[in-house]
Formats: C-alpha cells, sequence, structure tokens
C-alpha cells in the first residue's frame, strides 16, 4: 500500500509543474519575473540595434567607395568576350519552311529594336575608330555613342525583313562584351572562318561600330551540312585563345540550312 507521504507528493506535483510555467505568489513567468524578462529584453534590444548600426555603417562608407558608372574592380576581365544574336549556338533551319526560322528572325527583330532611329535620336555622333571618353563628375549626364541600325545593311533587317534566312544565306550579329577603359591597340576586326574543309565567305560590316553583321553566303554544296563558324577578334592585343575560356575574344556556333 501507498503511504501518506507519497499520495501527498503525487497531489503536489501538477501543481510544481503548473508553478514551472507561472508562479502566481512570486509573480514568475518561466522562472523570471517581469524586471528581470523586461532587463533581458531591453539587452537584446540594444544588442541587435547596435549590429544593425554597425552593419548600417559599414555599408555606408563601402558604398562611399564606388562609382555610378565605373567597377571598382575591373582587372579580372582584361579582354571582351563574343556573344552572338540570334542567342543560340546552334541554329539550324529550313530556308523553305518560314515556321523552322521565324523564331530566329524574331530575336533578330527584337535585338535590333534598340537600334532604331528613334531610339538612337539623343545619342552622341562618334567619329569611327576614335575613343570616345566619358566625362568625370557627379550629376553629369553620360554620352553614348549613336549606332543606327541601317549601318548594318543587309542584316539590319531593314531591306530584307527575314534577315537572309529565307534564301539561306542567314545574317547573325557579333558584339564585343563592353569592358569601361579598355583601349585596344591596333585595329582590331572580326574574323570568321569554319572549322571544316568546306568554302564559305562571310560578310562583315562596321567592325568598328558595337555590332558586326556577318552575312553567311552559303552556296548549294553548304546545305544540308552542320558546319561550326568560329569567329575571333583580330588584329589588336586583345586574347582569343585562352583554352579556360571559349568565349574570350571569340564565338563559336554551329549553324545548318537545309534545302
Amino acid at each position: 500500500m501507498a503511504s501518506t507521504e507519497d499520495k501527498a507528493a503525487s497531489k503536489e506535483s501538477p501543481s510544481s509543474w503548473k508553478d514551472s510555467i507561472y508562479n502566481p505568489r512570486t509573480g514568475e513567468l518561466l522562472g523570471r519575473t517581469a524586471g528581470s524578462w523586461a532587463l533581458i529584453l531591453l539587452f537584446y534590444l540594444v544588442f541587435y540595434c547596435f549590429l544593425a548600426g554597425m552593419f548600417a555603417l559599414t555599408m555606408w562608407v563601402m558604398l562611399l567607395t564606388l562609382d555610378d558608372y565605373v567597377p571598382k574592380y575591373r582587372d579580372r576581365i582584361p579582354s571582351p568576350g563574343l556573344a552572338i544574336r540570334p542567342n543560340s549556338l546552334d541554329i539550324s533551319f529550313n530556308r523553305s519552311d518560314p515556321q523552322k526560322y521565324s523564331q530566329y528572325v524574331r530575336n533578330l527583330e527584337s535585338f535590333l529594336q534598340r537600334y532604331n532611329d528613334t531610339e538612337q535620336e539623343g545619342n552622341t555622333d562618334c567619329s569611327p575608330g576614335e575613343y570616345t571618353l566619358r566625362e568625370e563628375g557627379e550629376g553629369l549626364s553620360q554620352k553614348a555613342c549613336r549606332f543606327r541600325r541601317a549601318l548594318l545593311s543587309f542584316c539590319s533587317g531593314l531591306s530584307d525583313t527575314n534577315f537572309g534566312y529565307h534564301e539561306g544565306k542567314p545574317c547573325v550579329l557579333l558584339k564585343m562584351n563592353r569592358i569601361i577603359g579598355l583601349k585596344p591597340s591596333g585595329d582590331p576586326y572580326i574574323n570568321c572562318t569554319v572549322k571544316v574543309k568546306t568554302k564559305i565567305r562571310a560578310f562583315h560590316e562596321n567592325y568598328v561600330e558595337p555590332l558586326v553583321a556577318v552575312k553567311l553566303l552559303f552556296t548549294k554544296e553548304d546545305y544540308n551540312k552542320e558546319l561550326a563558324v568560329e569567329c575571333k577578334v583580330n588584329g589588336s592585343n586583345l586574347l582569343n585563345n585562352d583554352d579556360r575560356d571559349k568565349f574570350l575574344g571569340r564565338i563559336t556556333f554551329r549553324i545548318k540550312v537545309v534545302e
């Protein structure tokens, strides 16, 4: 039989468990009085406000060292890479079926919208082959050279809205990635070659401007073949043969035209 002391202890245990959460006699909640809880909350409030202030001060000081137009560190990208439009490294289409090449035409037309005369009116005429430096000083309006899409001739999409895809002589647009402060020596130009033993001619338009139009003048012997075309920036000190980066100063894409 259970003793009197055991019965009394069993009756007191629920009360002791409740008192550990809230003790009405001492006014403690989870073992702390209201004053103790107020002090610890005040401590953490001041502590986290101090951390937030230190973070904000650090960010403010760091932002003072940054320029709105020029990145602070530019030593890891010594030479520009090449980009291609249409935005695909594997181009394949049937020149007799507009549905097969319409995606490439739409991509080129959408990309060239920024080069329309209405978009270029606010830019400045720059002399080809000469560097145009931006003016220093905060609040000055930065200049940009005007580049009209009509300079791309047959690949502008103005005289030929299909960019040559309907005749099996497609246009691709190449551009170098922008690197602020880059002044390459020599006379840079872009040269495109086929990496197989097949004759092909490339038409380069206005290579000294921001865009280079390449019209691939295929013949019947080139149709129904997948050709690998490599374009490189030559004629300057810009890198184009780094095996670790296949887009540094060059780009390779595959193209197949089905007759």
